[in-house]
């Protein structure tokens, strides 16, 4: 048996498996100047380097150190609402970042329950799009197993935790639903500086919803910042 699964037996075992995997695993006492996969953080940081705190959204956030585009932000002084369908995640965010609004939901339409694919407790490619499910099954979902999430729209979430006002930085990473999620989002309400989405799979290919995304950022006067890996920033003109 794996340390993981002996560690997932029983909740005093996985309190210490969610401190092993921050403090000893991704050694959440060290700094670093990068936490991000392809290096958005270092240039969200250029972009934000006058501005010592502010607010960040982010959906489908994974872990607070690993492949974090928000981390940086953190080390500096911002807060934020961190999103993500695995509540494993959210309970990581909740010892790293117990200021920050950290919620267990997917970003949908009504208030309901809906299947999670899950590859692993601790995997990026986890979802709530079958079709991308099905579609990269062979690849990633090794040991799969399905788990219900509540969906909420997102405007809801964010009048109900106080935040409609102003987000300074907004990170999107949700596999294969990251059109549907920026359609429910106002930038010019929210007075939006800098989007992250992504645009592109690994292997360099667009996304389906590529043109949609770029009409999108058109409509509210973003432009192409800088694309780094599958990831593109969106900066406000």
């Amino acid at each position: 048996m794996s340390l993981r699964k002996i560690f997932l037996k029983s909740k005093l075992s996985y309190k210490i498996y969610l401190i092993y995997n921050l403090f000893i695993r991704h050694k959440a006492f060290l700094r670093r100047s990068s936490y991000s996969q392809w290096g958005e953080d270092i240039d969200i940081i250029k972009y934000f380097k006058k501005k010592q705190s502010g607010i960040y959204l982010d959906i489908g956030c994974f872990h607070p150190l690993m492949y974090s585009n928000t981390c940086l932000l953190h080390q500096k002084g911002w807060t934020g609402i961190n999103i993500d369908l695995n509540q494993t995640t959210i309970d990581l965010f909740n010892i790293l970042r117990p200021n920050d609004i950290n919620l267990c939901r997917i970003i949908g339409g009504q208030k309901k329950k809906m299947n999670v694919y899950f590859d692993s407790l601790f995997s990026p490619v986890n979802t709530a799009d079958k079709k991308f499910y099905k579609e990269h099954k062979k690849k990633f979902f090794k040991n799969e197993f399905i788990r219900e999430v509540t969906s909420q729209k997102l405007n809801d979430i964010l009048i109900q935790n106080k935040v409609s006002k102003k987000i300074n930085f907004i990170n999107i990473d949700v596999e294969g639903m990251d059109y549907k999620v920026l359609q429910q989002l106002n930038l010019r309400r929210l007075k939006v500086d800098l989007v992250a989405i992504e645009t592109h799979y690994v292997s360099g290919r667009k996304t389906k919803d590529y043109n949609k995304i770029l009409n999108f950022f058109k409509k509210y006067d973003f432009s192409l910042l800088k694309k780094l890996g599958p990831t593109s920033l969106f900066s406000k003109n």
